[in-house]
């Protein structure tokens, strides 16, 4: 109970000044902030304490005040909800108050060089306020500068502490100053690990794994040439009045389902989605990778991909979902076309044919040229068609791929 209402406790804290319109960045960024200056609150306390069990009050005043003003001033955030007073407020006094505590004691020995508490305002500023970065670590070797001069001014005589006392100060400056420097690198080391798996996924989402690999190492322009290949094009039967009878949210719910059934088939047979046109989806087998099976891949995949269409939808019952599907193997060129939202492609008179396949099928029917028929062999059950009139083709000779014998489905 004590360890969720700790945790509880934390989460509030940690969402001081968050807003509803805050992006997961910026969310994470403020969350972070308040973090460090919710930790850093206890250490002004016990410092002032141990300054004032060492009697220098004056000393004592400094972490004291610096802890009130930051309870002060997460206060306000809590209610303004603006980050960059509270950032440059909190920065101020972490570069402030330990040069001020420095002059107090009478210099860098006297304060067990407590000036380094300063140096994590710079550090702050790299991580929340990068344009300013370089402004901040100038002030820092500013107030370097002329701290030194005015503790000898102020304070001639330095802090009477015991040797011992001196020591430990200076340990624990420096162990919490690394430690702080530690932390921050390590968090932005974790965060850009992170986001280049997320930039990784990404691509892998968009691009085979290969050429995604190439795209980060590779500057110049993807494009192979590959002898042997097979294209498969699918299209929903009759989807633009299906689509008119339906909302814009139903329609794009639809061929997210539909889409996303396909995309697990092309998954388990282990061929390469290449995009999606509006209603039709483009598959290949044989890139980037070679495989001896290109065409009979994609038979089996046309074969469950009319299945899916009848049976995968149980939602869609009433608008009757079927397919016109297209395959034609042969040469193709691939590569990445591009520079923004870029896709990887296929070109050639195999993708050509493929698409004609499609657009003169006719529903439920999977249309294939010579070239695939002649590769699939004996494993499959194909029907001829006859000549079919193919644009910039004449007369073509193609097939219609009914089942498969080879037992596989």
């Amino acid at each position: 109970m004590i360890r969720r209402w700790s945790w509880q406790l934390v989460g509030r804290v940690l969402s001081i000044g968050a807003d509803p319109t805050d992006s997961h960045d910026e969310r994470a960024q403020k969350a972070f902030f308040v973090g460090v200056v919710a930790g850093v609150l206890p250490a002004g306390v016990v410092w002032g304490a141990m300054y004032w069990a060492l009697d220098e009050r004056v000393a004592a005043l400094f972490p004291w005040g610096y802890s009130v003003l930051s309870v002060i001033f997460l206060a306000v955030f809590s209610r303004t909800r603006n980050f960059a007073v509270l950032r440059t407020a909190e920065l101020t006094m972490i570069l402030v108050t330990p040069a001020l505590l420095q002059v107090a004691l009478g210099g860098i020995v006297a304060s067990s060089g407590v000036i380094l508490w300063s140096f994590v305002a710079p550090l702050g500023a790299a991580v929340f306020d990068r344009d300013r970065a370089w402004a901040w670590f100038a002030a820092f070797v500013a107030l370097i500068a002329l701290s030194i001069p005015a503790a000898a001014l102020v304070r001639p005589d330095q802090a009477d502490m015991p040797h011992w006392a001196v020591v430990a100060f200076g340990c624990l400056n420096v162990a919490a100053v690394t430690l702080i420097a530690f932390s921050v690198i390590l968090a932005f080391a974790r965060q850009r690990e992170l986001a280049q798996d997320r930039v990784e996924t990404l691509l892998l989402d968009i691009l085979p794994e290969e050429i995604a690999q190439r795209l980060q190492f590779e500057e110049q322009t993807i494009a192979d040439h590959f002898d042997e290949a097979s294209v498969l094009f699918a299209d929903v039967v009759d989807f633009t009045p299906l689509s008119s009878r339906l909302d814009a949210r139903e329609v794009v719910g639809l061929l997210d389902r539909l889409f996303g059934s396909f995309d697990e088939l092309v998954d388990r047979f282990e061929v390469e989605k290449i995009k999606t046109i509006g209603d039709c989806y483009m598959v290949a087998a044989g890139v980037p990778r070679h495989r001896a099976d290109h065409a009979q891949a994609l038979a089996r995949l046309a074969l469950a991909m009319r299945a899916c269409a009848a049976e995968c939808l149980p939602e869609s019952n009433g608008h009757d979902l079927r397919l016109r599907i297209g395959i034609s193997s042969g040469p193709v060129v691939a590569g990445v076309i591009g520079r923004r939202r870029f896709l990887y492609d296929l070109w050639g008179d195999t993708v050509n044919m493929a698409s004609r396949m499609e657009s003169h099928g006719t529903p439920d029917s999977i249309h294939i040229t010579r070239s695939t028929y002649e590769l699939l062999g004996d494993q499959f059950e194909t029907e001829p068609r006859g000549l079919v009139e193919v644009k910039g083709k004449g007369q073509v000779e193609t097939w219609l791929l009914v089942g498969a014998d080879d037992g596989r489905g």
